[in-house]
């Protein structure tokens, strides 16, 4: 590569793969990496080893890798392991690292067959190694056997394209040489994610292992089932090597020995084996990652802006700096309480769209929950109205009664006036665990600090139950001022008038006719008046022994009429034993009979239900003492609802004065003074270790991020793009498993798509360096003789589709340029 940048590159991934993966945000940003897909007991594993040339990695029956195992490998001098989740420890011993991979398996996994999505981050030192990130993934089952999940096929499929689906990972698709190439479930599953492949490689393992007198010659010469990346044939140990615990190293000069002897693979031993693979993974994987750096560094600029804020009260940051404790005292302090006021006067600029908060609940309280809780107090009529009974009988003693008391009223209201001091107490209540509430919520962005968390809560919560008896004792004391003064001349107060309004008065012709009246009814007496000024004043009609009855409407009339009658049959206006009153509707009649209830004056055919319906004490036969329950019974009803009005209105005002505001002003100016003196502002200042840790980890991670950034700089203004091999015909891939219809002869030419392959195990330069690596992907054909290097892509796809092999006359000459092929295959791309 000759680009020292290009070196580093690799390393800075996998230094950004665990910046991010140590703080669980590995799914922001994804990062190149080549994952290992391949059929259980395909040889992943024993190719992974051979990379590494030592035995690190659990064997067994049934699925041994059951949770990715992401494996960075590092060139260094020294020979050792480390594990992300073992920070500081180094495995010398790889046997260790085989145990602990199956201990952290087990941890997530469980004991038995179960697999996880939950990646196990190992990375290797040795001198033995190129740079390289590869994820082995659990090989592909299609059966469950022994304890295996019913659905080990789908969650083994699942797992593996949350990884291989991202654009930035390369494929490793392993498949055994033994086997029929067009059933290898590693490329059809590759296919799916990369139909055009362009992130797939093809590795052919267990070679050796191929029945007497047949080769993968075709296949790893790209011409049988050809991959635009082409295939690599590797060697591995077998079980009898692994069983006698055979060194890699061995097994590593037996796999070059059998490429340089096999008379099949001889002319192709320099791009075939484990050590070739490793320096074309390292190439490719550093090719791709270069390919996607505009797309990473979007990423990585994204992620910078977003740890900005954050990262900028720590790049000072000195844990043991007094004077950097005392500042971030006073601006957490301060901050705190800028941000409760905002969450109680709802000024913050985060607002919360899911549910209620902060004031929005306490506003709730005032004037939801607390006029809910007023009108909870149900009186009882039947209790309430044999109350009225006894106090105007004792009012008046001995002594017959012709007016109705005040001082029964006033007993009554105090009654009821009372009752209203356990919903305001509960109201209190409801507000002060609110309060405390958003106090604790807003209170979270102490967590770094435990010590000063503590204290705050401590000290504000003692003075939020300071306030509450105080405000407590107002609201007492605002209904002890209530009870101290009835205020009968209220301007909301009925009075002992209880209606007023137009009224037809019905009398015989000779006598005047129907004429309309401005009727006034009053506790004692019905009065009517020429007009609503209330002037003249036509007659005055005492309720005493006074009932209602229906009169039926006249054919002629339009109105609705009633009628009200003394019960000792004696004449009611003038000679008139009865006076009737129309209304324009029923419902208006409905209407003023309801009113001449609340006066006492009850309809007759009632009046029994009525007597047998109440106690002989409530409801005497006395007919002016119903009417004067009734009448203070409207009354307290009109003065209860103006305490009530009253008291709704100042319970707010109360508890936000006394207490939600005082509470905003302590933390801004007092709550300071209060931690200062409160001990030690060192140790209130001592950081919590899982902010130090998320301190430490968000400093690497922006670290690593400018880093990364600046390496990119450099390494896109130095580096020179190559471009990708040219698309091969990859239809053979079946959905299901077919095999091709057409195989190619083995002395058939490449299609011409496809870079042509060495033969021979030296072979030679290619005749136009410029255009077997540097080309465009369509050159123009040459002019002249038609069988002159054939463009990569050709011109006619309709006539000679992609991967199909061109079918020349029997006579053509065999010497053109083409034959002579180039050294490096197109794997090196």
């Amino acid at each position: 590569m000759g680009n020292r940048g290009m070196e580093e590159l690799i390393p800075l991934i996998n230094k950004l793969q665990d910046a991010f993966s140590s703080i669980g945000q590995s799914c922001n940003l994804d990062l190149p990496q080549i994952a290992v897909v391949g059929g259980q007991s395909a040889g992943k594993s024993s190719v992974l080893e051979n990379f590494v040339g030592r035995d690190f990695l659990p064997r067994g029956s049934g699925i041994v890798t059951r949770r990715p195992l992401i494996l960075q490998l590092v060139n260094n001098i020294a020979e050792y392991a480390e594990f992300l989740h073992c920070k500081g420890k180094k495995f010398v011993d790889f046997d260790e690292v085989r145990a602990e991979i199956e201990a952290e398996t087990d941890r997530i996994t469980g004991s038995n067959k179960g697999i996880s999505p939950i990646p196990i981050n190992l990375r290797v030192y040795s001198p033995n190694v190129l740079n390289l990130t590869l994820i082995d993934l659990p090989g592909m089952t299609k059966v469950a056997v022994g304890d295996q999940p019913p659905d080990i096929e789908h969650q083994i499929r699942d797992m593996l394209l949350q990884f291989i689906t991202k654009e930035s990972c390369l494929i490793l698709a392993v498949t055994p040489a033994n086997t029929d190439l067009a059933n290898s479930d590693a490329l059809k599953i590759a296919k799916e994610v990369d139909p055009q492949g362009l992130r797939t490689i093809g590795v052919i393992t267990k070679l050796d292992l191929m029945d007497e007198g047949t080769d993968a010659k075709d296949i790893l010469e790209n011409k049988l089932l050809p991959l635009r990346r082409g295939y690599i044939g590797v060697v591995n140990r077998s079980q009898k090597d692994i069983d006698g615990k055979k060194d890699i190293r061995a097994a590593l000069a037996a796999e070059r020995k059998f490429f340089l002897s096999h008379p099949a693979y001889r002319h192709m031993a320099d791009r075939m084996g484990t050590s070739h693979l490793q320096r074309t993974l390292n190439q490719q994987l550093t090719n791709h990652i270069r390919d996607t750096l505009p797309g990473l560094r979007s990423k990585l600029q994204s992620q910078l802006l977003s740890l900005e804020k954050e990262v900028e009260e720590y790049k000072n940051f000195r844990p043991d700096d007094p004077t950097r404790k005392t500042k971030a005292l006073l601006q957490m302090v301060q901050q705190f309480g800028v941000d409760f006021e905002k969450c109680i006067e709802g000024s913050g600029d985060q607002v919360d769209t899911n549910e209620l908060s902060g004031g929005a609940r306490i506003n709730r309280i005032f004037h939801e929950r607390f006029p809910f809780e007023l009108v909870k107090i149900v009186f009882d009529e039947k209790e309430l109205r044999r109350e009225i009974s006894h106090a105007i009988k004792n009012v008046h003693g001995v002594r017959t009664g012709l007016f109705t008391p005040d001082l029964a009223f006033e007993v009554i209201v105090k009654k009821q006036i009372v009752k209203l001091k356990t919903p305001c107490l509960k109201c209190i209540d409801l507000v002060i665990q609110e309060l405390i509430n958003t106090f604790c919520v807003i209170a979270l962005q102490l967590n770094s600090y435990p010590r000063l968390r503590e204290e705050t809560e401590r000290i504000v919560t003692t003075h939020i139950r300071e306030r509450e008896g105080k405000t407590k004792d107002q609201i007492l004391l605002l209904i002890d001022i209530e009870l101290s003064y009835i205020n009968t001349n209220h301007e909301d107060f009925i009075g002992f008038v209880i209606r007023k309004g137009w009224l037809t008065l019905h009398l015989s012709i000779m006598k005047g006719g129907s004429k309309e009246y401005w009727f006034v009814l009053t506790a004692e007496s019905l009065s009517w008046y020429k007009d609503e000024e209330e002037k003249e004043k036509k007659y005055m009609l005492p309720l005493d022994n006074l009932k209602l009855r229906d009169v039926e409407k006249g054919f002629m009339s339009t109105k609705h009429i009633f009628a009200i009658f003394n019960i000792e049959q004696r004449n009611v206006y003038k000679d008139f034993r009865q006076i009737e009153l129309a209304c324009d509707s029923q419902e208006d009649v409905d209407s003023w009979k309801a009113s001449f209830l609340r006066a006492g004056v009850y309809p007759e055919k009632d009046q029994v239900e009525t007597e047998e319906a109440a106690p002989a004490e409530t409801f005497s036969m006395d007919p002016q003492l119903e009417r004067q329950v009734e009448t203070i019974r409207n009354l307290v009803d009109s003065y209860i609802g103006i305490v009530n009005k009253s008291i709704r209105d100042l319970m707010p005002k109360t508890i936000m004065h006394i207490m939600i505001n005082n509470a905003k002003d302590f933390i801004h100016s007092e709550l300071l003074a209060y931690l200062y003196s409160s001990g030690d502002q060192n140790s209130l200042m001592e950081e919590s270790a899982d902010q130090a840790q998320r301190r430490e980890e968000m400093l690497r991670m922006y670290h690593a991020l400018k880093e990364a950034l600046h390496l990119i700089g450099d390494i896109t203004a130095s580096t020179v793009s190559t471009p990708l091999p040219p698309p091969v015909n990859d239809s053979w891939i079946p959905e299901s498993s077919p095999t091709p219809q057409h195989r190619p002869p083995p002395a058939a030419t490449q299609p011409p798509n496809r870079p042509p392959v060495a033969r021979g195990p030296t072979p030679g330069p290619p005749v136009n360096p410029t255009q077997a690596f540097g080309a465009p992907l369509n050159p123009s054909p040459a002019f002249g003789d038609p069988f002159s290097a054939p463009p990569q892509i050709p011109s006619r796809p309709a006539r000679v589709p992609p991967g199909v092999p061109s079918r020349r006359p029997p006579g053509a000459p065999s010497h053109r340029p083409t034959i002579i092929r180039p050294a490096e295959p197109s794997l090196l791309d």
